[in-house]
């Protein structure tokens, strides 16, 4: 019978939990709703939670405060697609209360599932019910509801995991997509393997590594130049960028304690960033004092990783390169080396390598940002699995970070092409945002499995064609694609743009583009080498 469990118990468990989900990714990968091959929910919260063990592991002091903050500091920089970024979150939560406790008890480990559930509603904008969300919070409640009966971690990993699986059970009749598709949500499906990977560690049950987590290829930036904070010498008041972590916060630290944090740092300097909580605090300051900076971050907790640049001498350095930094960058992510050019060739400043089952991180992303060295950064994320890690970036950049939420590459495109390096905020997000409205976008892809959906009789290896559902289905690509333009077509369309894959030989496209100039006289045609993995065609419609 087992009570009470320590830091070291407690690093097994998550570690246990990163393996019951490793060896089960292709499992979650499969629930995707779509029957397409770019299913990555497994791949997105497997990376998010190896880099939280990692961070963990890294931690050599045993004190439960410093693994919780490991945790979510690991997590949150490893964050990757929606699913990745709200497991984050859930984990923040989590570790904010098991970290006060060197032994954690049921009644504990309940309350730290409340908080993950918190902290994670607190993350998403607009919460649909039917997903993890919904699979966290009834779960967290029932913990909470049973906790002060059972003591035995055992018993009580049992009955939260019964529980988790009828939430599970029930997400389809929460979710009509997940109904149409016949599958559970694979965010809930991915945290109960984790719950499991912990409970199977408290059992004793052994776990041994079944597959080799899926390779997702993170991008080597190649960064012709290198940035840091920069700006015209005769205008620098501020000479020192500084920044720094706080970790280890005091137990008297408040988070009002932060925010004055904030105000002092204010009046030394300008440039000010301090965001977190009580478990970890990032700051960024442009001062003439980083003596004092560090001297107030030393009132409320212990410093990790400063870095002090001398911003007067970094921008005669630059002066002398004759780089000036831009005032506004914008950045894509896409895969694809045909796609890549067209955003080159719109100006896009720099392209991150990302999209269908290579979501990248928020630390790729924060990363990225502040090598550009712009003072306001726009970014087309053209994934609808990218978009809520862009906004968490936000929080963690040096520039002003300016998401435009495009969910797929027609809607990057049309934005890129309304972008204007010398407009300001307003008007530039004004223009990509109603460009976006006006583009339709479509797919042509191929079913991973057998299903019905959306009317349709599936078979694996089916063509599919995709536009916001299932609209048709055949053997060839190009009959397919043209049943999918069909439908996208409206009285006021006048173009049609297609982005063949890699798998698409030229003479094949183009084929298809007469084909589709002889149907439709009226309207322009076009084709574009993309060279996207897994849809054969991307089609935009204006």
């Amino acid at each position: 019978m087992t009570t009470r469990i320590d830091t070291s118990r407690v690093r097994e468990m998550f570690r246990g939990g990163a393996l019951n989900l490793e060896n089960n990714i292709n499992l979650v990968n499969s629930l995707n709703v779509f029957p397409v091959p770019d299913g990555d929910t497994g791949t997105n919260m497997t990376m998010t939670m190896t880099s939280s063990v990692k961070e963990m592991d890294a931690v050599e002091d045993n004190r439960m405060e410093l693994i919780c903050q490991a945790l979510a500091k690991g997590a949150l920089r490893g964050a990757r697609g929606n699913s990745g970024v709200i497991l984050s979150q859930i984990f923040k939560g989590v570790a904010s209360v098991l970290g006060d406790s060197e032994e954690v008890t049921t009644k504990i480990f309940a309350r730290a599932l409340k908080a993950g559930s918190d902290s994670a509603y607190d993350a998403v904008t607009h919460p649909k019910e039917g997903t993890i969300l919904t699979v966290i919070r009834l779960v967290a409640q029932y913990s909470v509801k049973i906790s002060s009966k059972k003591s035995d971690f055992e018993e009580f990993f049992k009955l939260i995991l019964h529980k988790g699986e009828e939430v599970l059970d029930a997400t389809p009749d929460m979710l009509p997509v997940l109904k149409k598709a016949g599958v559970v949500d694979a965010g809930g499906k991915g945290l109960l393997l984790i719950l499991e990977g912990m409970y199977n560690v408290l059992a004793g049950i052994k776990m041994e590594k079944a597959v080799e987590t899926e390779g997702v290829s993170l991008p080597e930036f190649n960064q012709e130049e290198e940035f840091t904070d920069s700006h015209d010498p005769d205008e620098i008041h501020f000479q020192y960028c500084t920044e720094f972590f706080i970790i280890n916060l005091f137990k008297k630290t408040t988070l009002s304690d932060i925010d004055k944090l904030r105000d002092k740092l204010n009046k030394i300097g300008d440039c000010v960033i301090v965001v977190g909580d009580l478990s970890l605090v990032k700051v960024h300051v442009h001062t003439n004092h980083p003596d004092k900076a560090l001297g107030y971050a030393l009132q409320i907790g212990e410093l990790d990783k400063p870095k002090i640049e001398n911003m007067v001498e970094q921008n005669k350095a630059l002066k002398k390169k004759k780089t000036p930094a831009k005032p506004t960058a914008l950045v894509s992510i896409c895969t694809g080396e045909g796609i890549a050019k067209i955003f080159k060739e719109l100006r896009v400043d720099k392209i991150l390598e990302g999209g269908q089952t290579m979501n990248p991180s928020v630390s790729n992303i924060v990363d990225l940002v502040d090598s550009i060295g712009a003072k306001t950064v726009y970014i087309l994320p053209n994934n609808g699995n990218i978009v809520l890690a862009a906004e968490q970036a936000k929080e963690l950049t040096k520039a002003k970070l300016v998401v435009i939420a495009t969910k797929n590459i027609p809607q990057g495109i049309a934005a890129a092409m309304n972008f204007n390096h010398e407009a300001g905020e307003e008007e530039n997000t004004e223009m990509m945002r109603r460009a976006i409205q006006n583009v339709r976008s479509g797919q042509v892809t191929h079913s991973v499995r057998d299903t019905e959906m959306d009317g349709f009789e599936l078979k694996n290896g089916d063509i599919i064609g995709i536009y916001d559902k299932i609209v048709a289905k055949g053997s060839d690509v190009n009959e397919v694609a043209k049943a999918v333009v069909e439908k996208m077509l409206s009285e006021d369309s006048a173009s049609i743009s297609l982005y063949y894959s890699e798998g698409v030989d030229k003479e094949y496209a183009d084929q298809l583009v007469s084909e589709l100039k002889e149907a439709y006289p009226f309207h322009d045609v076009m084709a574009y080498e993309g060279g996207q993995q897994h849809y054969y065609y991307y089609i935009s419609v204006e």
